[in-house]
């Protein structure tokens, strides 16, 4: 299992959102991805090594974008957005 660190600009992203759809990410999703983070897309061009995990919630899709780092067993979580 991977550990989690969260970019700043995250904390600003959750509280944008609604509280379901931040229980969701807190509870269900992040600990999903946490388990395979490869599980998501790889991203290509300038944004190659960054991952986008898709879901959608209430009818609505939403993106986590996240890194991994794989020696350091760690997921660094950048964005999480509704698109």
């Amino acid at each position: 299992m991977y550990k989690d660190e969260y970019h700043p600009g995250v904390k600003k992203d959750l509280k944008q959102l609604d509280k379901q759809v931040v229980s969701e990410i807190k509870n269900f999703q992040i600990p999903k991805i946490l388990e395979n983070p490869l599980s998501g897309y790889s991203l290509s061009g300038e944004l190659t090594g960054i991952y986008s995990y898709h879901f959608k919630k209430n009818n609505v899709d939403y993106r986590i974008c996240y890194l991994v780092d794989q020696g350091k067993k760690t997921l660094s979580l950048a964005k999480i957005r509704p698109y």
